[in-house]
C-alpha cells in the first residue's frame, strides 16, 4: 500500500509544481515585456506599503478566525442548525 500513496501523492505534486513553474514564468515574462518609464521610488514605497498593510490586515482577519474557533465562540452560530 505504501508505493500506492507515494504514487498518489507525487501524481498530485508534479502538476501542483508544473503550474507553479508555468504561472511564475509568466508573470516574470510579463514582468519584463511591460515598456515604459521606470517607476519612481514612491511607486515602490507605495507598492510596499500596500502590501504590508494587505498581509497585516489578512493575517489579523484570519488568527481571528482561528482564536474564534478555538475558544468557542463559533459554537453558538452552529446550533440548531442541522435540526428539523
Amino acid at each position: 500500500m505504501k508505493p500506492r500513496r507515494w504514487l498518489g501523492s507525487l501524481a498530485v505534486v508534479i502538476p501542483l509544481i508544473a503550474i507553479l513553474v508555468g504561472a511564475t514564468w509568466l508573470a516574470i515574462r510579463g514582468w519584463t515585456a511591460i515598456e515604459g518609464p521606470a517607476m519612481p521610488l514612491a511607486g515602490y514605497v507605495a507598492m510596499a506599503v500596500g502590501i504590508i498593510f494587505s498581509l497585516i490586515v489578512g493575517v489579523g482577519l484570519m488568527s481571528l478566525v482561528f482564536y474564534s474557533r478555538r475558544h468557542g465562540y463559533d459554537d453558538a452560530a452552529d446550533r440548531g442548525q442541522g435540526e428539523p
